[in-house]
């Protein structure tokens, strides 16, 4: 009881630690994956009150009240609609037992202290974060040029298209299910199995 008492004093009582592929059955995260649609766990980290798990299509974060709770709010961040920045390491000093992964999921902010045991497993997930917020912000740049792209063309159209101009319309709406199936399926990325795979090692 005193030892678990001075722990919490501490703040050494939610250290995370990496849990391995062969356990990812074992965690409450694995309830809430959507495999029906091939959700995959890549990456795991588990403290007593938290976990925080990195699949191919979202981060989803079990959020514990306490560690002496079992109550937990389920909360998922889509990659495709969830930016990922600020992706960070904080290396531990002497006599630090932990390590601290920092990102932010949109204006969501995630301090994650984990054994630093685990640095290099760590620095697997720092590379696979970064990469995704990379792709995720050349995505927003392709889909704003679309967006420029419809608008510059609506501008030259628009004057142009009279009653009976049935064929100049038909173009034009061929134009915007072409920009449509560019913004939602060519440059908004759901899944990020291939980044993973690339970089996560554990």
């Amino acid at each position: 009881m005193f030892k678990r008492m001075a722990a919490e004093a501490l703040g050494l009582s939610d250290i995370g630690v990496i849990v391995g592929p062969a356990d990812y059955s074992k965690v409450d995260a694995d309830d809430y994956l959507f495999t029906e649609d091939g959700e995959q766990i890549f990456f795991l980290i588990k403290s007593k009150k938290d976990e925080y798990c990195f699949t191919n299509l979202a981060l989803i974060h079990v959020d514990g009240d306490s560690a002496v709770s079992s109550k937990r709010s389920i909360k998922r961040y889509e990659y495709s609609s969830n930016l990922i920045t600020n992706v960070s390491i904080e290396t531990a000093g002497t006599l630090d037992m932990d390590i601290e992964l920092k990102f932010n999921v949109n204006d969501t902010k995630f301090s994650i202290d984990v054994k630093k045991s685990f640095i290099e497993q760590l620095k697997d997930i720092y590379k696979a974060l970064t990469t995704i917020g990379k792709l995720q912000r050349r995505d927003a740049v392709c889909r704003d040029n679309a967006l420029r792209t419809l608008d510059a063309t609506a501008s030259v159209h628009k004057l142009n298209i009279a009653p009976g101009a049935g064929s100049l319309v038909s173009q034009y709406g061929e134009l915007l299910e072409a920009l449509n199936t560019a913004m939602l399926d060519t440059h908004t990325k759901r899944d990020f199995s291939d980044v993973f795979a690339k970089y996560i090692h554990n």
